[in-house]
């Protein structure tokens, strides 16, 4: 049988094949908001009070002070007073008080994050609240559905343990669900009151560097399904997400949990870890979309400390503004745990909003050791 030969010019002259259209991203967002607690104090006048709590009378305080000055960060806000924490006395104290503190600063979150999305109580579908810094039985966002005024069959999700990645994480989850429930409204939530865990008279570095570094704060982000009524707004839409754990780090962060509550886990090999294994995933991540990161013009980064952001910005091969959004949130709040990358973001909002078709990429990291990664785009 003989088979047809096409003439050069014929198959110039056929039609390309058409490419599917792109598909219509399964989650926006809407609005984020931060709140922070009423006491804002200057890193130096944090840097004696701390000592006070976590250092023996008398104890050398060279350590102490070195680390307040190179954390980068220039003021923060705690959940009390700091002339309060001395009468804390121990972790039922310190919890009952986060409860409290918590509550509040949540509802703040949460009904300034719906007022900008437009929208009310009522809209709520899901509810995710996660913090890692107290624990509470009815969970944080039983206690705000009533105060709030969210439905009574609003679908809740609590989370605890997953610390300074929970932000990317949650949103990351939030998105999940938004596939598969196209027609809703979800709310993140994160609250941390890192203050509440410092233990006192613990000279240890990283209860040093935890007094000197983390800051209190919360953060709710409005995010809606790609059916649901209403969804314009100058927020990016999250195209894909990534989580990653890397082997034999969990013992790097975290905590120890006894008697007198949180005891902090940080490890002073995490740069390291940054440098050797955050690559390779967050670059094959990107090609799975045919990206590189030369291609992302917005990064959203979790401020985890100075070293932490140089560690990104050189295994990455980042220009060295690229995470200025994580070093001005770092410098103005502190590292807030999972709500500082929702801040960072939220910075990226109004006047610094990316042009439109700009690529972003939020991620944050945490205990496990581990990394989350949010493909956005405005």
């Amino acid at each position: 049988m003989r088979v047809p030969v096409i003439p050069p010019d014929a198959a110039a002259a056929s039609p390309a094949p058409r490419l599917p259209p792109a598909p219509v991203a399964a989650t926006t967002i809407a609005a984020v908001h931060t709140a922070v607690p009423p006491h804002r104090y200057a890193q130096e006048d944090l840097t004696e009070p701390i000592g006070d709590l976590c250092l023996a009378p008398g104890a050398d305080r060279v350590l102490l002070r070195r680390l307040h000055v190179s954390t980068g960060v220039r003021t923060r806000h705690l959940a009390l007073p700091i002339e309060r924490y001395a009468g804390l006395g121990d972790f039922g104290r310190s919890n009952d008080a986060w409860i409290e503190a918590g509550t509040d600063l949540g509802a703040e979150a949460v009904t300034g994050a719906l007022r900008e999305a437009g929208l009310e109580p009522a809209d709520v579908d899901l509810l995710v609240c996660n913090s890692v810094t107290g624990v509470a039985t009815p969970s944080l966002d039983a206690r705000l559905v009533g105060r709030l005024g969210l439905r009574h069959d609003v679908k809740r999700i609590p989370v605890f343990g997953l610390g300074c990645v929970a932000g990317a994480a949650g949103l990351a989850r939030v998105h999940d669900y938004l596939r598969g429930h196209p027609g809703d409204t979800a709310v993140l939530l994160t609250v941390e009151l890192c203050s509440l865990t410092l233990q006192r008279r613990d000279d240890s570095t990283a209860n040093l560097v935890a007094g000197a570094l983390f800051g209190d704060g919360a953060a709710a982000v409005v995010a809606r399904g790609r059916d649901s009524p209403g969804r314009d707004g100058d927020g990016p839409a999250v195209v894909a997400t990534r989580s990653h754990l890397y082997p034999g780090t969990g013992h790097l962060m975290g905590w120890e949990i006894g008697a007198t509550g949180f005891r902090v886990v940080i490890d002073a090999g995490l740069p390291a870890v940054v440098r050797d294994h955050l690559g390779p995933p967050l670059r094959a991540f990107l090609a799975d979309h045919g990206l590189t990161v030369d291609d992302i013009g917005a990064w959203v980064c979790h401020p985890g400390g100075p070293k932490v952001m140089t560690a990104v910005t050189e295994v990455l091969g980042l220009p060295d503004d690229a995470l200025n959004s994580a070093r001005r949130s770092l410098a103005a709040l502190g590292n807030m745990s999972s709500a500082s990358v929702l801040h960072v973001l939220q910075s990226h909002h109004g006047a610094r909003r990316p042009e439109p078709g700009t690529w972003g990429l939020l991620m944050a990291m945490g205990p496990g050791f581990c990394s989350e990664f949010v493909l956005m785009r405005w």
